[in-house]
């Protein structure tokens, strides 16, 4: 088994690194910006969200994706859900965790957690697909405006009213008060699921690091579900798109080791 941390300079990771580099040019110049003022007016031909803050894509992306995974789940998902949970015993959040934190820390990983989660991968991949389509319905795949989208989210800086009703206006990681989120865990156990039933195998190794950043961003911002945050230094940002957003996947997973925060970071 390879050493997670050793880095091999294949194809895959000269792509990450050609990936990282270009989202970073975008980053210099829009990462932070955008978040700095109500842009809930129509932008990319979207309906115009009074009083919302920050991009209006990334706000829209991260509304669509609750209302599809939580608040209007369809009768698909929700069974899907139901046998995700009795399979990691009862909670598709904890529990799919709990297993990936345990058998990650084995020699036999990532082979262990594949065969485990195997007698799953119908449900993950109605998951996958719906979680996708969200993306895939504002972004393009592998769209370079998704790193900006992550770093506001990991920041805490969309305020969409249209939250307000269920008291979590603010697009970031949910997490209980004084507490640090570990949603971000939750779904790297999910993406390396899928990629190792190869479910959208390289879609979810391209939004791996994009969690990661997110996860990192959110760690130092500690930013609230109720009020949107300040946006952190613009060379904050730009410096963690460059550390983060070319790993691969076996770096990640050692990253995720770490918890809550990423090491170093408290």
């Amino acid at each position: 088994m390879p050493n997670p941390l050793t880095h091999r300079l294949d194809r895959r990771s000269v792509l990450r690194a050609s990936i990282g580099a270009a989202a970073l040019a975008g980053l210099g110049a829009a990462a932070v910006a955008p978040a700095r003022a109500s842009t809930g007016s129509g932008a990319a031909g979207l309906p115009p969200v009074p009083g919302m803050q920050g991009d209006r894509r990334a706000n829209e992306v991260w509304y669509q994706l609750d209302e599809v995974a939580l608040y209007q789940a369809s009768p698909e998902l929700l069974a899907a859900y139901r046998a995700i949970g009795q399979h990691v015993g009862g909670s598709i959040e904890s529990g799919f965790r709990t297993v990936w934190q345990e058998m990650s820390k084995s020699p036999e990983y990532p082979g262990n957690f594949a065969s485990f989660m195997a007698p799953i991968e119908a449900p993950l991949r109605v998951v996958s697909g719906i979680q996708l389509d969200v993306f895939d319905s504002l972004y393009r795949p592998y769209d370079l405006r998704l790193p900006a989208a992550f770093a506001d989210f990991g920041q805490g800086v969309l305020y969409d009213p249209r939250r307000e009703v269920v008291r979590s206006p603010v697009h970031t990681m949910d997490s209980l008060p004084g507490r640090p989120p570990v949603g971000y865990h939750t779904w790297h156990a999910y993406m390396r699921a899928m990629m190792l039933l190869g479910i959208d195998r390289h879609r979810w190794a391209a939004f791996a690091p994009l969690n990661a950043y997110a996860w990192a961003l959110q760690s130092v911002a500690k930013p609230t579900t109720q009020t949107p945050s300040p946006p952190l230094p613009r060379r904050t940002v730009v410096e963690f798109a460059a550390s983060w957003l070319p790993r691969g996947v076996r770096r990640l997973d050692a990253d995720f080791q770490s918890f809550p925060y990423p090491m170093g970071i408290s």
